[in-house]
């Protein structure tokens, strides 16, 4: 298992390195469509579904945040001009935030059923166009940082392990996700907050002040915990261990960027509206 999950893993970063360095906005932009429209076909799992309506969901979803990257270039960067900060750009991370840091605790505090129907197609959308958009927005930052963005949950994640590892005794959510507890989320946070400091150094940023600083990096590692449970909550739901299989030794799509579907969009309204009032 080990050798199968380290060879998937080094596929995918033959494919994503290139990608997010060399590919031109546009062609980004609708490489991450595809890549969310093979999430959505997961997520049609999650709701029950199966065979062709699970296709459909996913080349539906595809299509239309690719109709989205052509109806809109300059809010992705890949227009004449550059505008991320658009009315609806603006609306879909708010709707993302507000579920993410409102309405996700309660739903894992009562532990809802996902349903089949249009509320479940609903929620997808709401967790999986803002990571779409935001993945893709991120981008006009620069290739490395959005690489940075990326590690931040890499590394929460890292972190998390290790100390839960050598440290874990309370269990964070023992009937959704056994295997995490407190001491692990601490050593996220920990591993979250220097990573921080050094990209902060790294990239000479002098603003926003260093203690707002560790303040958004400890909020974007319990949103990245959160959209991680989240997940598992479904699955659990669901009666199934991985979201799919099209990563050998590492599920789905949807168990790769769990905790990013969680973290991205808030990073990116933080990104919007702070250039917004620096401007």
């Amino acid at each position: 298992m080990l050798k199968t999950r380290v060879i998937t893993a080094l596929v995918l970063m033959a494919l994503l390195l290139p990608s997010i360095f060399l590919l031109p906005q546009a062609s980004w932009a609708i490489l991450v469509a595809a890549f969310i429209g093979v999430a959505a076909w997961e997520w049609g799992a999650l709701l029950g579904w199966s065979g062709r309506a699970r296709r459909i969901l996913g080349g539906l979803t595809a299509l239309l945040c690719t109709g989205l990257a052509l109806r809109f270039p300059d809010a992705l960067g890949a227009g004449q001009a550059v505008d991320p900060a658009q009315t609806w750009v603006l609306a879909f991370y708010g709707v993302s935030a507000l579920f993410w840091c409102l309405l996700i605790p309660l739903w894992l505090r009562h532990k809802w059923a996902l349903g089949g129907g249009v509320v479940g197609v609903l929620v997808g959308a709401v967790v999986l166009l803002p990571t779409w958009l935001a993945m893709v927005q991120l981008r006009i930052l620069g290739p490395a940082v959005l690489l940075a963005i990326f590690a931040v949950v890499w590394m929460a994640d890292i972190a998390a392990y290790f100390s839960g590892k050598a440290f874990g005794k309370r269990k964070l959510a023992p009937s959704i996700s056994p295997g995490k507890t407190w001491e692990g989320a601490a050593g996220a946070a920990l591993g979250v907050v220097i990573y921080g400091i050094v990209v902060r150094a790294a990239f000479a940023l002098d603003v926003p002040a260093l203690p707002l600083w560790i303040v958004l990096l400890l909020g974007v590692t319990a949103i990245s915990i959160i959209g991680d449970l989240y997940e598992s909550l479904l699955k659990r739901k669901a009666g199934i261990k991985d979201s799919s299989n099209v990563l050998p030794g590492h599920g789905g799509v949807l168990d790769r960027i769990d905790s990013l579907t969680s973290t991205l969009p808030v990073v990116a309204l933080l990104w919007l509206l702070f250039a917004s009032s620096k401007g």
